[in-house]
């Protein structure tokens, strides 16, 4: 089956009236409207990006799967063109991911997602696991884990847009801290124009920022989801090691890893064609 269309959508999403896990404390999430695009036809699958990214960071891949599937990717909130909103942490991006499903009259899904994503992807199989047909998280484990942004978040927040006339310019101002050119680039796919022509980011680089560490946290709950899980982990990367694989089956008792050898966290970017062929034969 070829690819029937490519739709942008924003969709309006609901909240309910019931507490928990809707309710966090005595705060509701905020209904939003999360930005995706849509490819393919048949049965739903949806990809989470990781922190710092987008839906487009994904539209390769889900391309290439939208031979077989509905391919859904999203913008998480607080990122690409989705709304900005203070809270920032995985439940409520659990319940984005399910209102989103809800008013798409999407029953379950195979849901993918990538380090941030990924967590996201895991609170959701716990919190529903009866909407999840097949999960696959990229590059992460559930774990505590110690940081790591800290040198992008002092350059991106010590840019000045105000002053910023080119990407060009802010390419070379953020050098200055970060020398890998292949992460300035993705960084820098998130600057944007605002009516008035000045530079501002698409993500909400402050919240982000303040909510750091719930990003880094573990996913909140005890529950288990005991559906067919896959964990990929790129060979150089070190967020997915054997002991925090072991405590994360805890949850996923029916997960099983896969590594591509040689390439790090961004496994999606530097082996596309290893992963998609893990990724056909796990989802089918």
């Amino acid at each position: 089956m070829g690819v029937g269309y490519s739709k942008f959508k924003t969709l309006k999403l609901t909240t309910f009236d019931f507490k928990s896990p809707c309710e966090l404390g005595a705060k509701k999430i905020t209904p939003m409207e999360l930005n995706f695009k849509e490819f393919g036809q048949g049965d739903p699958l949806i990809i989470l990006h990781g922190l710092f990214g987008t839906s487009d960071n994904w539209q390769t891949i889900a391309k290439q799967l939208a031979e077989n599937y509905s391919v859904y990717i999203i913008d998480l909130r607080n990122h690409g063109r989705s709304p900005h909103d203070d809270e920032f942490n995985y439940k409520v991006m659990a319940e984005d991911l399910k209102n989103f499903m809800e008013s798409n009259w999407m029953y379950s899904a195979r849901i993918l997602g990538h380090s941030m994503g990924g967590k996201t992807a895991m609170q959701f199989a716990t919190d529903y696991p009866d909407m999840v047909e097949k999960l696959v998280i990229v590059d992460i484990a559930n774990e505590n884990y110690k940081g790591g942004h800290e040198v992008i978040f002092d350059a991106l927040l010590s840019l000045d847009l105000e002053k910023t006339e080119s990407r060009k310019e802010a390419d070379t101002f953020l050098q200055t801290q970060i020398e890998d050119v292949g992460v300035r680039q993705f960084l820098l796919k998130n600057l944007t124009r605002s009516k008035d022509g000045k530079y501002v980011w698409k993500m909400n680089l402050p919240i982000i920022h303040q909510n750091y560490q719930a990003i880094l946290s573990k996913i909140e709950g005890e529950e288990t989801y005991e559906g067919a899980t896959l964990f990929v982990k790129g060979g150089l990367s070190k967020y997915i090691t054997e002991a925090n694989f072991e405590t994360t089956k805890h949850f996923f008792p029916n997960a099983k890893l896969e590594t591509i050898e040689n390439v790090g966290h961004w496994v999606h970017a530097e082996a596309p064609k290893k992963l998609l062929k893990i990724l056909e034969k796990f989802l089918e």
